[in-house]
């Protein structure tokens, strides 16, 4: 199973989705983010209990376990370059057969990947990603699923939402439809298919 799951180093992360995740005992999974957080921290636990066999993100240095097991053949590590990462995800929620671009051009990232020339200038041409499950986490969200975001916790939530055939979501506070000023709406209900409230939640 590929899972998204949103946030940058923690922040914006759905930590009890992440923690129901880890208690419903599913391995094996191919997991999709910004970065693998801290080993205590956001995605971080999922790796340290050995429950991901493939990750694919734009940073692992602040958790050691991610290496070592990159490192000991445990887990297969793929490093996207962070624009890239984002952009394969916002291909894969609009449903784009991918894009071009110059970064990696000439290095490791650009191994294995076709390669275009247009006006005396090489491209690489990367695809979309998409997932099986998106978790995500919002500030506000009303009984319809539409869904606001507070600070840089917004991060990465809004396009992952969108890229995966189911998301979940975990509010903040949960309000009535009618509640939320429809300009502060990021994401629409409509692309949210289940919202799970937890204890802490208002």
């Amino acid at each position: 199973m590929t899972i998204m799951v949103g946030g940058f180093m923690g922040i914006g992360t759905p930590s009890r989705l992440v923690e129901a995740l880890l208690e419903s005992g599913v391995r094996d999974l191919t997991l999709i983010a910004n970065d693998t957080a801290f080993v205590d921290t956001g995605i971080g636990p999922l790796i340290v209990n050995g429950r991901v066999r493939k990750v694919i993100a734009s940073h692992i240095g602040t958790n050691p376990e991610t290496g070592r097991r990159m490192i000991s053949g445990e887990m297969d590590v793929v490093l996207v370059p962070q624009g890239t990462l984002i952009e394969q995800i916002r291909c894969g929620g609009a449903g784009l057969g991918g894009f071009l671009t110059p970064t990696g051009v000439g290095t490791v990232v650009e191994e294995g990947k076709q390669t275009l020339t247009l006006d005396g200038k090489t491209w690489l041409l990367e695809r979309p990603l998409r997932a099986d499950l998106a978790l995500i986490r919002a500030h506000r969200c009303d009984t319809l699923g539409n869904l606001t975001y507070q600070l840089s916790a917004r991060n990465f939530n809004p396009l992952i939402a969108l890229a995966a055939d189911i998301t979940l979501v975990e509010p903040d506070e949960l309000v009535e439809t009618g509640e939320l000023q429809p300009d502060h709406i990021v994401t629409p209900g409509a692309v949210i298919d289940h919202i799970i409230v937890s204890q802490e939640s208002k």
